[in-house]
């Protein structure tokens, strides 16, 4: 099966100092863009039951999530990604083994209860209360009774966080990903899924180190982290954009985590 590190990136000639910070990144090398590493999200699909399961996968981007759920033997895998190209590239990594179409994460066009596992990752906290509680809506419809949704997002701490902190953290991170990211606390990540009627059964946290050394060794692999080291270093804007990023990335570090949570359809 194709890895995503063997398929090209989209739009290699947007501008860097534009672009979201998930895009940099990508276009730095980084294949792993999941808050809480790709430990955390082993751990979480180990937990959502993906073998003989029909799994449908919401924004899966580099792919890299959708290789880990077709080895898993799910029954079947259908990925929806609203960008043409990202379709594109993870229909190539999965290949026969599933379908992936583009599409909207709160409007799929799935049939209702027509599949036993959800999963996204890193794209709720993206989006406002609204597109949010839209999203885990259109889980809550296409999962069968006793299906899972399973989400890896980033969450800020603790739960009781001071709103003026709170405020702070998303102005500084919106300024250095240039996205207007809306993470939430753990409990109220547990609190959206409990509204659409999901019942949480498993959580986990991890720190929120994408741009740490040891974290891209443990993730990208000790090749895949000397490769980003030398895109960064041969690119000055893409450079500056990173080194930007991970300064807020430091100054937060102890407000920020990954999170993983899988929730149940009751029934």
């Amino acid at each position: 099966m194709d890895d995503a590190h063997d398929l090209p990136l989209p739009e290699a000639d947007r501008p860097i100092s534009k672009a979201p910070g998930h895009w940099v990144l990508a276009r730095a090398g980084k294949r792993v863009l999941r808050p809480g590493g790709a430990a955390l999200s082993a751990d979480m699909l180990r937990h959502a039951g993906l073998p003989g399961s029909d799994v449908v996968e919401l924004a899966p981007g580099l792919g890299r999530t959708a290789a880990e759920i077709i080895k898993a033997g799910p029954a079947s895998y259908t990925g929806i990604d609203r960008d043409l190209d990202a379709a594109t590239r993870v229909a190539a990594i999965v290949g026969r083994h599933g379908r992936v179409r583009q599409g909207e994460a709160a409007e799929t066009g799935l049939p209702d209860a027509s599949a036993d596992v959800v999963i996204g990752e890193a794209m709720l906290t993206m989006q406002g209360d609204k597109g949010k509680a839209a999203i885990v809506a259109e889980v809550a419809r296409i999962l069968r009774p006793g299906g899972r949704y399973a989400i890896h997002e980033l969450a800020v701490t603790p739960d009781d966080i001071a709103e003026d902190r709170y405020t702070e953290l998303r102005r500084d991170l919106a300024r250095a990903i240039h996205v207007n990211a809306r993470p939430m606390t753990v409990a109220s990540w547990k609190g959206l899924l409990e509204e659409a009627g999901l019942e949480v059964e498993w959580s986990a946290t991890a720190p929120m180190a994408l741009l740490k050394a040891s974290r891209n060794i443990r993730d990208e692999g000790l090749g895949g982290a000397l490769r980003i080291v030398r895109n960064v270093a041969r690119d000055k804007e893409l450079r500056s954009r990173v080194l930007s990023m991970r300064r807020t990335f430091q100054r937060w570090e102890d407000s920020m985590a990954g999170v993983a949570l899988v929730a149940r359809k009751p029934g």
